[in-house]
């Protein structure tokens, strides 16, 4: 479903899990399309933003803006 070729794809995928290979950002990019991810959250070392990644790509235009606004505002109380 990503391009990948059937006959490599299991030595493949398995180099990426071991950590021998880093797969292309548009092989990435095809399994968050598939797997309706963002590229980004095979990146995170936190799951927690992780989470918050696959929740903000969901939302639409005004809730993401309202969610940005937030975090600045949450950023500026710290301060």
């Amino acid at each position: 479903m990503i391009g990948l070729d059937e006959s490599s794809s299991s030595a493949r995928i398995s180099r990426y899990e071991t950590g021998i290979h880093e797969p292309p950002f548009a092989t990435a990019q095809n399994l968050g399309q598939v797997l309706n991810v963002p590229a980004a959250y095979f990146y995170c070392e936190d799951d927690k933003l992780a989470e918050l990644l696959i929740q903000y790509t969901r939302l639409d235009a005004k809730r993401r803006k309202q969610v940005l606004n937030l975090a600045a505002e949450l950023h500026a109380e710290m301060d």
